[in-house]
This record gives C-alpha cells, structure tokens and sequence, in this order.
C-alpha cells in the first residue's frame, strides 16, 4: 500500500509542475516599473539581499543630493541601463529593462533608491555606469 501511495505521489508532483500554465500577461515581465505603495508613494523594490546593507552601510546618504540631481542622474543611468538591457550586453546582470517616466513626480526617496540601484550594481559587479557620480562609482 505504501509503495502505491509513493508512486501516486511521483506521478502527480511532476504533473502538477507542468499543468502550470505560462500566459504572457499584458505587463512585460522583464521590466522594472515603478510602484506605489499602501502611503500613496512611489516605491521600488529590490530583491538582492545585500542591498538593504549597501544602503545602510556603503552608499553616501540621502541628504547628499537633492531631487533635482537625482533625477537627471537617472534619467541619463535609465537609457543607458535600457540600451544594455536591449543590446543585451552584461546579460548576467541586466535581466530587465526600466519603465521610468522623467516627467513624473516620484520624490526624492524613491529618486534616491533608484540612484543607489545603479551605484550599488556598480559596486557589487563592478559594471561601470557612465551616469553615476565619481564618488559613487568608484566604490
């Protein structure tokens, strides 16, 4: 009886894998797009868990820059990521492109994060950025 029971088991967890349907959504999976959050604030979120460190730690503090530097940073680090990302070159970093709208007001903190996005790929892979600042580009 045990062994039906395993081979049961066997037949139905592979199975089940690929009854998964992939539909494409409407939205581009590889695309970075900004959110808001539950306080009506643009967010973004980054998954690699050595970034909550390099903020904390590593990257100049927020109070460094203003909104008006940020943004025209990362107007000019956006394009140059987004021509990576569509030439495919650094594929081993680059996995998505970013929809981000210059004439959108999204505020200095998510500006910020958005900066230290790029400072911090430059410092943990070493992919040299022509946008960042000097400070933030030699880490």
């Amino acid at each position: 009886m045990k062994n039906i029971i395993t081979i049961v088991l066997f037949l139905f967890v592979p199975l089940s894998c690929f009854s998964q349907s992939k539909t494409k959504n409407s939205d581009d999976p590889s695309e970075i797009k900004p959110s808001k959050n539950d306080d009506d604030e643009w967010d973004l979120t980054v998954i690699d868990t050595q970034f909550d460190y390099f903020l904390n730690a590593i990257a100049q503090p927020i109070s460094q820059y203003s909104e008006s530097y940020l943004k025209s940073k990362n107007r000019f680090l956006v394009s140059e990521w987004n021509s990576y990302y569509s030439s495919g070159k650094y594929r081993n970093i680059i996995e998505s492109g970013i929809d981000y709208d210059p004439r959108e007001n999204y505020g200095i903190k998510f500006e910020y994060k958005l900066y230290q996005v790029f400072a911090f790929v430059s410092w943990k892979y070493g992919l040299k950025m022509n946008g960042l600042s000097g400070i933030d580009a030699t880490r």
